[in-house]
């Protein structure tokens, strides 16, 4: 049976999950069997595994760290919002429903023996079990069966380490404040906090983490800076939403979608030399891109009445007219379309026109679709042509079918024989998730748009697995100079 450690933080966004999966990589090459876990994950950004079930990306991302192929036990409740209210929740990877905020609640005691038994059969696998929370866990007003941070250590019997984020200020207070809220019967868990996000020299903050030590009770793991190292991201809070490369040849415009989806899917073009990614949300920002994407969303209907609301929508159809190049994703497929049909109700009902771009007509359906595929591009025309024969591989996740009309092209064939998406002009559609993952694709993709633009770039099509790898290895170098991984390592073996 493994060993078990938990990663709090004092809010969301405090940097757990890219501490978790920075114990990963550590135990890893310290040749340790370890696997992440994480009960109940709240986010739009999630991955389909092998065996077509559904998980939050996080899980996956610190998966990749330890070694190992991502596994829906280890998140086995997923939440995505669907309203301010309400979200769909996903237990073990299967859809269970829509459910109101206050629904939830009341049925969470039925799923606590769905996250012990995928806790539990991981325990069985692996070594060691580094367990992430989730905001905070002295949210004083929820309580009751709670199974996302001490009651989640409870269950694992696992010593806790609690993270602040020194970035956004006031981090004594926040780890404090935190251990001061926790029960009796919870600070037993506590084995050490630790301090994240910090820039400067950790030497003026000595002072205080006697201080700190001294109130909490536990020492001071470390005080971890921002380490350099590219890992995807848990949600859309994530810095790189407005990141800019200022020495990019290439412009990327990706809509910033109220409720968009996978946005880990741009993460190997904003990797590649010489194009910059960039995410936007109104129309004074497109300015005149190389290629503008319309990523995933969880709420299609919604999204594209906001865009269109907002002037983006007439925005993007100018720039298509003008030979801009337009790409849509799943959701952002199903816009660039002549009409989206939801008859079942799977995003409330209705038909709402789409943007023309596209000869093509979606229906929603209840059943989600989820699957891992791999595909090859078709005979492509306008500016993307070279990108005709490229090997993909990714995932599909949408709750839709999409029919193409007569005389539309599909973009791509699919292992099982089925066709994939559609291309007009230089508008291209797709519902495969992963679509420039593939160094094939990438590297004939910027190319075209050098090619269109009149310049030149050295591209090099690197192996985005090589390249996570290394970051991956740099994560963990950044753990082990700035964590007493000692002290660590007895907290591990010590337990509770």
């Amino acid at each position: 049976m493994a060993k078990a450690i938990m990663v709090q933080g004092t809010m969301s966004n405090a940097g757990k999950s890219i501490l978790t999966a920075g114990l990963c990589r550590v135990f890893k090459q310290d040749g340790y069997k370890a696997a992440p876990f994480k009960a109940q994950n709240m986010a739009l950004n999630s991955f389909i595994t092998r065996d077509g079930l559904e998980m939050g990306r996080a899980q996956v991302v610190q998966a990749e760290a330890a070694g190992i192929e991502p596994d829906v036990r280890m998140n086995p409740i997923l939440l995505k919002p669907v309203s301010n209210v309400g979200s769909q929740v996903i237990v073990n990877g299967e859809v269970f429903g829509n459910v109101g905020a206050v629904k939830y609640y009341d049925m969470k005691q039925q799923l606590i023996p769905s996250v012990k038994k995928a806790f539990d059969s991981l325990a069985e696998d692996y070594d060691i079990i580094v367990i992430e929370g989730a905001g905070s866990p002295v949210e004083v007003n929820l309580p009751k069966d709670e199974f996302v941070n001490m009651g989640m250590a409870k269950l694992a019997n696992a010593p806790v380490l609690l993270v602040g984020d020194i970035d956004r200020g006031g981090v004594f207070a926040q780890l404090y404040g935190t251990v001061s809220l926790l029960t009796e019967d919870e600070r037993k868990y506590l084995k050490a906090v630790i301090i994240n996000k910090f820039r400067g020299d950790a030497e003026i903050l000595r002072p205080g983490l006697k201080m700190m030590e001294d109130l909490c009770g536990v020492p001071v793991a470390g005080v971890v800076p921002f380490l350099d190292a590219d890992i995807d991201d848990e949600d859309s809070l994530s810095e790189r939403l407005t990141r800019v490369k200022p020495d990019a040849v290439i412009d990327v415009a990706v809509i910033r979608l109220p409720h968009i989806s996978n946005f880990t899917d741009f993460a190997a073009l904003e990797a590649a030399d010489g194009v910059g990614v960039r995410y936007v949300r109104q129309p004074s920002d497109l300015g005149n891109p190389d290629m503008v994407i319309i990523p995933g969303t969880k709420s299609t209907i919604a999204d594209l009445r906001l865009i269109r609301q907002s002037g983006l929508e007439g925005a993007i159809k100018r720039l298509a007219e003008n030979g801009t190049v337009i790409v849509g994703i799943c959701g952002g497929y199903q816009m660039l379309g002549e009409v989206i049909v939801d008859s079942e109700g799977a995003e409330g009902g209705g038909e709402i026109g789409g943007m023309g771009l596209l000869p093509v007509e979606t229906e929603f359906a209840a059943e989600k679709h989820r699957t891992r595929v791999t595909a090859k591009t078709l005979t492509l025309g306008g500016a993307l042509a070279p990108l005709s024969g490229a090997s993909l591989d990714g995932y599909e996740i949408h709750m839709g079918a999409t029919k193409l009309n007569d005389g539309a092209s599909p973009l791509a064939l699919l292992e099982n024989g089925q066709y994939d998406g559609c291309f007009s002009g230089n508008i291209y559609g797709t519902y495969l998730h992963g679509f420039f993952d593939s160094a094939e694709c990438r590297s004939a993709l910027v190319n075209a748009l050098c090619k269109v633009k009149g310049v030149t770039l050295e591209t090099s099509a690197f192996d985005l697995k090589e390249y996570k790898d290394r970051q991956y290895d740099l994560l963990a170098k950044g753990i082990r100079e700035n964590l007493d991984m000692e002290l660590i390592y007895k907290i591990l073996n010590s337990g509770v």
